[in-house]
């Protein structure tokens, strides 16, 4: 994890999501965006849950990478207490599949967006907060150009 500002915070709902959320952590420091990674449930560890979204801002967080399976609810209650932009990432299932997840987590109420990403997309989900930092910082936003001229040769 690079040693700069940390502007994502990377969060999941048991340390079980870890190996997924990887590819989300290994993107940032691939582009030295500082982050922090914490495991917090929405339904087991609600007040922690709560206390760490709503202070999201105040520890100058840009974007939020929530990673959630089953009932999958985490990245939308982080989204209902602070109003920088969550990212869900649902995580596959052995029930369902991660059709469980990726439904809890696309299907927002008006007023609470969360953008979601593909089941187990932690890698996309870094990449969109790329861009989205992208807009506002000129160093990212050149990499970001950088990683799509790769991708294109």
């Amino acid at each position: 994890m690079s040693e700069t500002k940390k502007l994502v915070a990377i969060i999941m709902g048991s340390s079980s999501d870890e190996s997924i959320m990887k590819g989300a952590q290994d993107i940032l420091d691939d582009f030295e965006i500082g982050y922090e990674k914490i495991i917090s449930s929405a339904h087991r560890m609600p007040n922690k849950t709560s206390d760490f979204a709503k202070k999201l801002k105040q520890k100058g967080f840009e974007v939020v990478i929530a990673g959630a399976g089953k009932a999958a609810h985490l990245p939308g209650v982080i989204a209902s207490y602070t109003t920088i932009p969550v990212i869900g990432v649902p995580i596959k299932t052995d029930d369902l599949g991660g059709l469980d997840s990726l439904l809890s987590i696309v299907q927002m109420p008006s007023g609470v967006p969360v953008a979601t990403v593909a089941i187990n997309g932690s890698k996309n989900a870094a990449l969109l907060a790329i861009q989205i930092l992208s807009i506002k910082y000129e160093n990212i936003s050149k990499k970001f150009e950088e990683y799509k001229l790769k991708q294109e040769n």
